[in-house]
């Protein structure tokens, strides 16, 4: 799928009945939740930043057929 995954992920159901009048998290359980999904998006973005060449290549797209290979050695 070449996407990369972070390990954590979250989700609030029915997150408008979780906010306050204005719409944000209470500074409670879900809020410190969402925050630690985000630090490691962040985290992982860094990580894999600069790396999209190795990220998505792939075996089945290098394998050569055999006239592939046989037009690659008699060109040399």
């Amino acid at each position: 799928m070449r996407m990369v995954t972070i390990p954590n992920q979250s989700s609030i159901p029915k997150a408008f009945l979780e906010g306050d009048s204005d719409g944000r998290l209470p500074d409670a359980a879900l809020y410190h939740w969402i925050v630690d999904v985000m630090e490691q998006l962040v985290t992982f973005t860094w990580l894999v930043r600069g790396r999209f060449a190795y990220l998505v290549d792939r075996y089945s797209e290098r394998v050569e057929t055999d006239a592939e290979a046989l037009l690659r050695v008699v060109k040399l």
